[in-house]
């Protein structure tokens, strides 16, 4: 006679509350998640400790720039405080990881915006879910840009896709009026890819070879 399955499966509370730890982590399956937990159980107690105190530590040190909402140890931010960049050219990207690819190419040198997020109206995500009005404030008070600069060129960093495009399209029509030019990366970025997954010359690319966007 076969045995009921137990609903909390065959492993102690205590490693079934790590696999779900685990497993509601983006991309991670429930295999993976069962590794990850195995990983830890074998793990010495110092490689284990390590690991808590790194996530301690994000969770109680990084924060937002209040300027440029990229994730930063003090507000401002390094890159919002650096007087060798030009904080006139402001650079718009969806999320901080993709910030931090733009940087690899070392062909820019202005700063950045990061939205936190695109719009997506499928899942219900819209103007109020990113920071374009911090982005607009920055805009049109330049004592909330960085180092207190007048911003004459904000550049559109998004992916190229149909969120991209639509999130863009959002942000060229909130700043029209606003007597800066609206640019975006030339499309050295395939359609439909990801930043994140560019390489650096396609970024560097698209940095140099940025197009004028909307009126």
């Amino acid at each position: 006679m076969a045995r009921k399955p137990r609903e909390q499966g065959p492993y102690p509370e205590s490693v079934n509350r790590l696999v779900e730890a685990f497993a509601a982590m983006p991309g991670i399956g429930r295999r993976t998640a069962e590794r990850l937990s195995f990983w830890v159980l074998k793990a010495s107690s110092e490689e284990a400790s390590a690991l808590t105190d790194a996530i301690v530590a994000v969770k109680g040190s990084v924060r937002h720039c209040d300027i440029c909402w990229s994730i930063a140890d003090a507000s401002p931010c390094p890159i919002c405080t650096d007087p060798s960049r030009d904080a006139s050219l402001v650079m718009v990207v969806e999320q901080p990881k993709d910030l931090v690819n733009l940087e690899k190419t070392g062909n820019y040198c202005g700063v950045y915006h990061t939205l936190m997020g695109r719009l997506d109206p499928l899942d219900g995500v819209g103007p109020d879910s990113i920071t374009a009005g911090d982005l607009l404030g920055r805009v049109v008070d330049p004592t909330r840009n960085a180092r207190g600069t007048k911003v004459r060129e904000v550049v559109l960093a998004l992916n190229p896709d149909m969120e991209g495009d639509t999130t863009g399209l959002y942000l060229a029509e909130l700043l029209s009026g606003s007597g800066v030019t609206v640019t975006r990366l030339a499309r050295g970025i395939p359609s439909g890819s990801q930043i994140e997954f560019a390489n650096r010359a396609a970024l560097a690319d698209a940095i140099a070879l940025r197009q004028r966007f909307g009126s």
